[in-house]
Parts: C-alpha cells; sequence; structure tokens
C-alpha cells in the first residue's frame, strides 16, 4: 500500500465532478447518450476517487470493486418509487445521486468507470511512489 498526496487527489476530484456535471448539462451531439450514459462513468470514477480520499485502507480495486456494486444497488434501487424517494428525485442533486429510472444497459457504464476509477486510482499511487524518492 502506497501513500498519496492530497494535492493532486483533490484536484481529480474537482476535474472528474466537474466533467460528470458537464456532461449532465451537454448539449451537443449525442446528448442523450452523454447526458444519460457517459456520465454513469464520471459517476463511478467521482466515487472511487472520493472513497480514496477518506479511505485508510487504499486499495484501489477493493475501493473500486465496492463503489461499482454500490452503483449497482443503486441502479436497483431505481426500481423501488416510495414517496419519499420521488421526493428526493425531484431535484438536481437527488436524481443525480439517486437516478429516476432503471436501465439494464446502464451496467456497461458503471463497469467501465470502476475500470477507469481502478486505473486512475493506480496512477496516483504510481505518481506518488515516483516522488518518493525525490526532495521537494
Amino acid at each position: 500500500m502506497k501513500p498519496v498526496r492530497k494535492i493532486p487527489l483533490v484536484l481529480s476530484l474537482i476535474v472528474v465532478a466537474g466533467m460528470g456535471l458537464a456532461s449532465k448539462w451537454y448539449a451537443g451531439p449525442a446528448r442523450n447518450w452523454v447526458r444519460d450514459s457517459l456520465a454513469g462513468v464520471w459517476y463511478v470514477v467521482f466515487w472511487c476517487l472520493l472513497v480514496f480520499l477518506i479511505s485508510k485502507k487504499q486499495r484501489p480495486w477493493g475501493i473500486c470493486l465496492v463503489v461499482c456494486l454500490a452503483t449497482c444497488c443503486l441502479e436497483f434501487l431505481q426500481l423501488w418509487q416510495p414517496p419519499f424517494l420521488q421526493y428526493l428525485r425531484g431535484f438536481f442533486l437527488g436524481r443525480t445521486l439517486l437516478g429516476t429510472s432503471f436501465s439494464w444497459w446502464d451496467f456497461p457504464y458503471y463497469i467501465a468507470g470502476g475500470c477507469i476509477g481502478w486505473l486512475w486510482l493506480k496512477g496516483l499511487q504510481k505518481g506518488r511512489a515516483g516522488r518518493a524518492g525525490r526532495p521537494g
């Protein structure tokens, strides 16, 4: 387990959050695909980075697996439509975090996000390991 500097990790979170929000508001070609599917990739990558930031055990494969499974559970939760969840989904943040409608087609994007998240976390670890022997 290699330590990771916080600055590159926080910058990564900011970039990924920006990409995720930009994809939700995207209005160009293939906008439905970008908003509904590609945004799911950024969603998973964001949560992988956030869990990595707050986790004491920095094992990228474990973090990405748990985030992927949690995201898949949230997808199934969209089949459940009680009033309190519908109320939460009525707000942008609720729709963004919980989703609104179940689709089997979302799962490949969650898996892709988990794989990208794993590569990203490994890159952050390598970047730190490469600087560990150098001063400053």
